[in-house]
Protein backbone atom coordinates (compact mmCIF):
# COMPACT_ATOMS: atom_id res chain seq x y z
CA UNK A 1 0.00 0.00 0.00
CA UNK A 2 1.21 3.40 -1.11
CA UNK A 3 1.64 6.18 1.28
CA UNK A 4 0.44 10.02 0.83
CA UNK A 5 4.05 11.00 0.18
CA UNK A 6 5.06 7.91 -2.42
CA UNK A 7 1.77 8.38 -4.27
CA UNK A 8 2.56 12.12 -4.32
CA UNK A 9 5.89 11.26 -5.84
CA UNK A 10 4.92 8.80 -8.30
CA UNK A 11 2.29 11.07 -9.42
CA UNK A 12 5.00 13.89 -10.20
CA UNK A 13 6.88 11.34 -12.32
CA UNK A 14 3.92 10.45 -13.92
CA UNK A 15 3.21 14.17 -14.92
CA UNK A 16 6.39 14.29 -17.36
CA UNK A 17 5.79 10.50 -18.96
CA UNK A 18 3.17 9.90 -22.35
CA UNK A 19 0.96 7.27 -22.27
CA UNK A 20 2.19 4.04 -23.35
CA UNK A 21 -1.92 1.76 -23.58
CA UNK A 22 -4.53 3.35 -24.81
CA UNK A 23 -7.64 1.65 -23.99
CA UNK A 24 -10.78 1.97 -26.51
CA UNK A 25 -13.85 0.08 -27.51
CA UNK A 26 -12.64 -3.29 -27.19
CA UNK A 27 -12.42 -2.33 -23.33
CA UNK A 28 -9.68 -4.56 -21.40
CA UNK A 29 -9.02 -7.87 -22.97
CA UNK A 30 -6.65 -10.39 -21.46
CA UNK A 31 -3.92 -9.47 -23.81
CA UNK A 32 -3.93 -6.31 -22.91
CA UNK A 33 -3.55 -6.91 -19.57
CA UNK A 34 -0.58 -9.48 -20.16
CA UNK A 35 0.92 -6.01 -22.15
CA UNK A 36 0.29 -3.83 -18.79
CA UNK A 37 1.99 -6.78 -16.93
CA UNK A 38 4.79 -6.76 -18.91
CA UNK A 39 5.25 -3.27 -18.87
CA UNK A 40 5.22 -2.88 -15.53
CA UNK A 41 7.88 -4.63 -14.89
CA UNK A 42 9.99 -3.42 -17.21
CA UNK A 43 8.88 0.71 -16.04
CA UNK A 44 7.50 0.02 -13.09
CA UNK A 45 5.33 2.96 -13.80
CA UNK A 46 2.55 3.00 -16.53
CA UNK A 47 0.18 5.64 -17.75
CA UNK A 48 -2.95 4.64 -19.59
CA UNK A 49 -5.01 6.75 -22.13
CA UNK A 50 -8.79 6.04 -21.91
CA UNK A 51 -9.71 7.00 -25.30
CA UNK A 52 -12.85 8.23 -26.19
CA UNK A 53 -15.28 5.76 -27.96
CA UNK A 54 -14.40 3.77 -24.69
CA UNK A 55 -17.70 4.27 -22.51
CA UNK A 56 -16.28 2.46 -19.21
CA UNK A 57 -15.61 4.92 -16.54
CA UNK A 58 -11.46 5.45 -16.16
CA UNK A 59 -12.24 4.91 -12.61
CA UNK A 60 -13.52 1.58 -12.85
CA UNK A 61 -11.10 0.12 -15.08
CA UNK A 62 -8.14 1.52 -12.95
CA UNK A 63 -9.91 -0.72 -10.59
CA UNK A 64 -10.40 -3.16 -12.17
CA UNK A 65 -6.29 -3.43 -14.17
CA UNK A 66 -4.81 -2.91 -10.41
CA UNK A 67 -6.39 -6.20 -9.49
CA UNK A 68 -5.68 -8.21 -12.68
CA UNK A 69 -1.86 -6.90 -12.88
CA UNK A 70 -1.56 -6.77 -8.66
CA UNK A 71 -0.88 -2.80 -9.39
CA UNK A 72 -1.35 0.03 -7.18
CA UNK A 73 -3.77 2.68 -9.14
CA UNK A 74 -1.60 5.82 -8.28
CA UNK A 75 -4.18 8.43 -10.16
CA UNK A 76 -6.71 8.67 -12.18
CA UNK A 77 -7.12 11.85 -13.79
CA UNK A 78 -10.09 12.74 -16.35
CA UNK A 79 -9.25 9.76 -19.07
CA UNK A 80 -5.60 9.05 -17.87
CA UNK A 81 -4.89 6.20 -15.47
CA UNK A 82 -1.30 5.67 -14.30
CA UNK A 83 -0.38 2.26 -12.26
CA UNK A 84 2.98 1.57 -9.95
CA UNK A 85 4.17 -1.79 -9.49
CA UNK A 86 7.57 -2.45 -8.03
CA UNK A 87 9.50 -4.30 -10.42
CA UNK A 88 11.22 -7.61 -9.25
CA UNK A 89 13.62 -7.35 -12.23
CA UNK A 90 14.29 -3.83 -13.29
CA UNK A 91 13.92 -1.88 -10.04
CA UNK A 92 14.44 2.18 -11.22
CA UNK A 93 12.01 3.95 -8.62
CA UNK A 94 13.00 4.77 -5.58
CA UNK A 95 9.83 5.62 -3.40
CA UNK A 96 10.06 8.13 -0.57
CA UNK A 97 10.43 5.96 2.85
CA UNK A 98 7.64 6.03 5.49
CA UNK A 99 8.09 6.98 8.63
CA UNK A 100 6.75 3.92 9.94
CA UNK A 101 9.23 1.67 7.82
CA UNK A 102 12.26 3.25 8.98
CA UNK A 103 15.22 0.41 9.20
Amino acid sequence: MLTTKQRAYLKSLAMNTEPVYQIGKNSITPEFVEGIIECLEKRELVKISVLKNCSDDPGELAHILSERTHSEVVQVIGKKIVLYKESKEHKKIELPRSKGNAV
